[in-house]
C-alpha cells in the first residue's frame, strides 16, 4: 500500500512566526500562522487539513458501502468541522462533526443511516481519530 507524506516548515516563535505546508504531490499547499490557526487570520491550519481529509475519506467509504449494499449513490457530499478548544492540558481537538447529504436512489432512510454510521466508524481517518468524538448528520437529498 502507498505511503503518503507532507512537509511543514515553521519560522519564528509561535505568535509572530509563520509556516508553510505542502503535500508530496503539491495538490495541497499553503501558509499558516498563529492567526490562521487560533484566530480568523488568512491561511490554512492543521485542523482544516484534517477536516478535508476526513470529509474525503468518509465520502469514499460511504459511497463504497452504499454500492456494496446495492445502492450506488449519484452523489455524496460531506463537510467536516474540526473543533479546536483550549482545555486544562492546553489546546486539543475535541470533536469532529461530519455533515453529509447524498443523492441515492432506491434506499430507505433507515438503511441509509445505518450504512452512514458504518462508514463513520470504518473510514480510516475516523479510525485514526478514535480518541475524538465524531458526530454525524447524514440525510438523503430530496
Amino acid at each position: 500500500m502507498p505511503v503518503r507524506s507532507a512537509q511543514a516548515e515553521w519560522k519564528g516563535d509561535l505568535r509572530s512566526g509563520h509556516g508553510t505546508v505542502r503535500s508530496e504531490t503539491g495538490a495541497v499547499q499553503g501558509q499558516y500562522s498563529f492567526s490562521s490557526r487560533f484566530e480568523e487570520g488568512t491561511g490554512t491550519n492543521p485542523e482544516e487539513l484534517i477536516a478535508a481529509a476526513h470529509a474525503g475519506c468518509f465520502s469514499m467509504a460511504f459511497a463504497n458501502l452504499l454500492a456494496q449494499a446495492g445502492h450506488p449513490p449519484d452523489s455524496v457530499r460531506t463537510s467536516a468541522s474540526v473543533h479546536l478548544e483550549k482545555g486544562e492540558a492546553g489546546f486539543g481537538i475535541t470533536k469532529v462533526v461530519l455533515t453529509c447529504r447524498a443523492t441515492v436512489s432506491g434506499v430507505d432512510e433507515a438503511t441509509f443511516l445505518d450504512i452512514a454510521e458504518k462508514a463513520k466508524a470504518g473510514c480510516p481517518v475516523s479510525r485514526a481519530l478514535a480518541a475524538v468524538r465524531i458526530e454525524l448528520d447524514a440525510a438523503l437529498d430530496g
